[in-house]
């Protein structure tokens, strides 16, 4: 494992990580703020088990998709850190 970078590695790795974040970050903007607040009336006309789509998204859905984002986060950021080999054991 090769845990030394050049600095233009650096840059590149933190540019790309922060690129990362910010994509998770709309995401993240768009479920909890578009889908539970201002998509919810064309979201509720959507039925899902018999609760209005809008709602289940500002209940549970939300949850759902950061959990996930979480964890697409972690595997991006390992093949990330493979990548420029700064992984750990």
């Amino acid at each position: 494992m090769n845990n030394k970078m050049t600095e233009e590695q650096a840059r590149e790795y933190w540019k790309r990580n922060l690129l990362l974040m910010v994509k998770l970050l709309a995401v993240w903007f768009v479920v909890s703020f578009g889908c539970g607040i201002m998509f919810v009336d064309l979201l509720n006309q959507i039925q899902i088990g018999g609760y209005k789509l809008g709602f289940w998204f500002a209940q549970q859905g939300s949850i759902y998709v950061f959990v996930v984002l979480i964890f697409v986060y972690r595997s991006r950021m390992d093949a990330l850190d493979r990548e420029f080999g700064v992984e750990e054991d």
